[in-house]
């Protein structure tokens, strides 16, 4: 049985659900969405061990990747020094062809292509790319993601399968990072920004629901549907971004809608939908699952603010911000204990939108998130060097004396 943030995943990737996040009646994680071909085996299998470098104690089986690589971005991006042991776990999961899966736990065994991770892949790229100094592997990446296009210009989550919105968001994404324009990267003239315009709801769509997009191609005769979380992600990637996200030139007032006169970018009309649909939901985004009822999105929230905030729109993101602030606290912790890709997706998106990560939602996210990882090797020496130690001596004594006199 998939693990049960992962179970709803699965479901929503096979279009069953509008809110893409997590499983039914649990807590929101800010890991990815899981593969349309996911398939629950017939008895659950053994929770992996945890590696010592890993970022979070919950079961890395479906997100080791994706979280390791939010947790080294957050850190990175509050000045942090990620522990190597951490950075090299990283670069260790990656496959002899580029791609990174969503966990190795024998990394002396070959990668099975099938099973490569586009959304890990995507987002150890862009890690890697923030902390510098790791270029091999970014190119080989780079390579893995030419080589698993789809014909349409699109990704999946795994190599063969129909493209979807959010993974070819990160990856278009990744390509930003890496320095590679995502428009340069085609399968038969079509690349990722053209597959995630294709995508989107246009003016035949209801209004509000024009300029958002949906996780995948409508079936023939069928109407495409809108999907909050693949809007909030492919929206960063229309607006040129990446992670860590730097707030983007503030844009004068509020995004257009999508319409039919062609004058309106795609990035500004997927802004909108998430600007008008944060608003007539209380300031956040909902997930759906079936027979539950709609509950709020943490992770889906965090990338709208991310992606506004790249698009300039950060002013329209306050109040979706102070929901997080207000709210999100539930959302960092899991029965593990931390939440690793929770509390970096917040402390990414606190950044972007220049809150304070250290005071966030009623706790220092960056105290949390380096707690639930390796521990930094300590620079300080135990005991003072010989000359540190001679002055000190010399200070004491020269105020013993100054006393006396």
């Amino acid at each position: 049985m998939l693990a049960p943030a992962r179970i709803g995943a699965a479901l929503l990737a096979a279009g069953l659900l509008t809110g893409l996040a997590t499983g039914p009646a649990l807590a929101d994680s800010g890991a990815p969405s899981a593969p349309a071909s996911a398939t629950a085996p017939s008895s659950p299998p053994a929770p992996a061990a945890v590696p010592s470098a890993l970022y979070g104690k919950s079961d890395p089986t479906y997100d080791g990747v994706y979280r390791q690589s939010l947790a080294l971005l957050a850190l990175k991006a509050t000045g942090q020094t990620p522990p190597t042991a951490a950075v090299d776990w990283l670069k260790g999961q990656q496959c002899t062809d580029g791609g990174w899966p969503s966990f190795r736990a024998d990394t002396g065994t070959a990668c099975a292509a099938a099973t490569e991770d586009s959304n890990a892949t995507a987002l150890a790229m862009q890690a890697l790319v923030a902390l510098g100094g790791h270029q091999d592997a970014v190119d080989k990446g780079t390579g893995w993601l030419k080589a698993n296009q789809n014909a349409d210009g699109s990704w999946s989550y795994n190599p063969g399968n129909a493209g979807d919105a959010n993974s070819t968001g990160l990856a278009v994404s990744a390509l930003h990072a890496a320095g590679v324009d995502p428009k340069t990267v085609a399968k038969q003239g079509k690349s990722g920004v053209q597959a995630l315009t294709a995508l989107q709801l246009d003016c035949k769509a209801a209004a509000d629901q024009r300029g958002a997009l949906a996780y995948q191609a409508a079936a023939p005769g069928a109407a495409p549907a809108a999907n909050a979380l693949a809007t909030a992600q492919a929206e960063l990637a229309l607006a040129d971004g990446s992670l860590p996200v730097t707030a983007g030139s503030a844009q004068p007032g509020a995004p257009k809608p999508l319409d039919c006169s062609g004058a309106v970018a795609p990035a500004e009309g997927s802004a909108a939908y998430l600007v008008g649909t944060l608003g007539a939901n209380g300031q956040h985004l909902m997930l759906a699952m079936p027979g539950a009822a709609p509950t709020p999105d943490f992770a889906a929230t965090s990338w709208a603010v991310l992606s506004l905030a790249k698009a300039g729109y950060g002013a329209q993101a306050g109040p979706a911000v102070d929901w997080l602030s207000a709210n999100a606290a539930g959302w960092l912790h899991n029965k593990s204990g931390t939440d690793a890709a929770a509390t970096a997706t917040l402390i990414l998106t606190t950044k972007a939108a220049g809150r304070d990560p250290h005071s966030f939602a009623g706790a220092d996210l960056v105290s949390s998130l380096a707690a639930a990882g390796p521990a930094a090797p300590s620079t300080a020496p135990s005991t003072p060097p010989p000359s540190t130690a001679a002055a000190r001596a010399a200070s004491t004594r020269s105020g013993s004396r100054a006393a006396a006199c």
